[in-house]
């Protein structure tokens, strides 16, 4: 039997093997070169390209910004979850688009606005001229980079800053915030909120994953913290804050958002022409007529003429043309899985070539799982296997052990080519998205959410806004009696009917219900 505590390897620690893949020096040889206009990289299959990239940044040869533009939001999610597993967020953010939906929809979303502004201001650091240089990976998709932002200028000007030991007058600060475009509210549940009780100021910024608490003694500042909306508690305490409204509300003229990039940024992009097609697809829809009646609906004056200022495609959006100018000096890195793919008419000054296989489908087939293992193990390979669980990973050696093993999902016989303790495999702490066998390094790096079949979720540093309001929401309804009115967006006043479990799929949802005349329920 295998000990009760597995000695796990931390997914950082392959970035050493793999900054010494050839393909890995390769690449870096070229960058370092200055010269390729365009580079292509070949057959980095599943997760293998934020590895590479990873690696890249762990050798310490290359130190500049590189822009990844994936294809869609949740490809480029899954591959800011791969590099930020290896590399942490000291050096990797995510820029996603200001909107929740289609930008046509013009339904912004809040808790995005905190990774839009953290990159830009990592950005406007990152070009001052007494900054350090070094390595920055931002990953984004077409739809982030077909909006316009504020200019580095009107984000200074929109931007002020707490000390603790500093004196203001919490009136005026109050005031300041309106100005600003933040709401006043009982409690802060989401970015572009705040709160006065007494002499305690929680004030929710477009540049924090959490809120901020300020409590003066007088006008003096004496404490600043961030606090967790869910539980109210406080968790780190701060000496200085910025706090940031947000800027899709500035009414400066607004800019490309690869002007913010300096100039020696790399575009690492799959297909540049997928991307351009995209944006300019956003911008021939421009925003529909439903967004404007939504967006207008009982909104005062001043607010419809803001309104219609952010909703102007030719002051919020960016045209493909004005996209591939903004691109057109921008030495790029090219990712396709075969020799032809995403490399249109363009004509590489290097090539590079990987010979990575994507992990196979075992669809909770065991025997299958430890025929592959075993036939790799055979030739040489190394196998890691990559899980988020230690129970996993504890799960997977009783799997690959040589003793009959039985159960509701499996059921599988002895394999006479494992020795007394079963296949051996180097267990990882923490997943990639997907999983692959590097033919080069002979190497496998196989995740078991693939190998059980189950959905892997990629998150972000906003997911914890979200996760707030959502349990304010929560709290709320629970508070709520069965008989309360409550308004439904479309169907109207009706009364509370509680919380009830429905099917959906193969388990159930909680879902509210609401009773109207003649007992109609939703």
């Amino acid at each position: 039997m295998y000990p009760d505590t597995l000695n796990l390897m931390q997914i950082e620690d392959l970035l050493p093997l793999y900054a010494a893949h050839p393909g890995v020096a390769a690449l870096a040889k070229v960058l370092q070169d200055g010269q390729p206009a365009l580079t292509h990289c070949e057959g980095l299959h599943a997760s293998s390209a934020p590895v590479a990239f990873a690696a890249l940044a762990h050798r310490g040869a290359v130190q500049r910004p590189f822009l990844f533009v994936l294809n869609d939001e949740e490809e480029a999610g899954y591959f800011y979850h791969d590099l930020h597993q290896m590399l942490g967020d000291a050096r990797v953010c995510f820029y996603p688009s200001t909107y929740r939906r289609a930008v046509k929809y013009a339904q912004h979303d809040a808790a995005n606005e905190i990774l839009r502004t953290d990159v830009l201001n990592r950005l406007s650091e990152y070009r001052k001229a007494d900054a350090p240089a070094g390595l920055l990976y931002i990953v984004t998709f077409p739809a982030a980079l077909a909006e316009r932002v504020a200019p580095p200028q009107s984000v200074a000007e929109r931007t002020f800053s707490l000390k603790v030991g500093e004196s203001h007058d919490l009136t005026e600060i109050s005031n300041n915030l309106l100005a600003l475009g933040f709401k006043r509210k009982d409690y802060v549940y989401e970015p572009g909120e705040y709160a006065v009780r007494g002499s305690i100021l929680d004030v929710y910024s477009y540049s924090s994953e959490y809120p901020f608490r300020i409590d003066f003694f007088g006008d003096e500042v004496d404490t600043i913290r961030t606090f967790d909306v869910q539980d109210q508690l406080s968790r780190e305490r701060k000496q200085k804050i910025e706090i940031v409204p947000e800027l899709a509300l500035a009414d400066a003229e607004k800019i490309p958002f690869t002007d913010y990039l300096p100039a020696d940024t790399l575009l690492v992009v799959r297909d540049l022409t997928f991307v351009s097609d995209t944006i300019d697809r956003i911008w021939n829809e421009g925003f529909s007529s439903q967004a404007y009646t939504d967006r207008l609906a009982d909104a005062t004056e001043m607010e419809r003429q803001q309104i219609m200022r952010e909703m102007d495609k030719q002051l919020s959006l960016l045209s493909a043309t004005a996209f591939m100018r903004s691109v057109s000096g921008m030495r790029r890195v090219v990712l396709s899985p075969s020799a032809v793919g995403g490399m249109n008419e363009d004509i590489a000054d290097a090539s590079l070539s990987f010979n990575i296989s994507p992990q196979p489908l075992f669809h909770k087939n065991f025997d299958m799982l430890r025929q592959t293992l075993t036939q790799y193990a055979e030739v040489g390979y190394t196998l890691y296997i990559l899980a988020d669980s230690s129970k996993q990973q504890q799960r997977l050696k009783e799997i690959l052990s040589p003793q009959t093993i039985s159960g509701d999902d499996y059921n599988m016989q002895a394999n006479p080519n494992m020795g007394a303790e079963g296949l051996d495999f180097e267990p990882v702490d923490h997943a990639l998205h997907e999983g692959f066998a590097d033919n080069s390094l002979r190497a496998c790096f196989f995740t078991d959410h693939q190998i059980f079949d189950r959905f892997h979720k990629y998150s972000l540093r906003s997911d914890s806004a979200r996760a707030g309001k959502m349990a304010l929401t929560m709290k709320e309804l629970q508070e709520m009696e069965p008989g309360d009115y409550i308004v439904h967006v479309d169907l109207g006043v009706g009364k509370f009917g509680g919380l009830v479990r429905v099917p959906s799929g193969d388990g159930y949802q909680e879902v509210i219900r609401i009773i109207y005349q003649n007992n109609d329920k939703v």
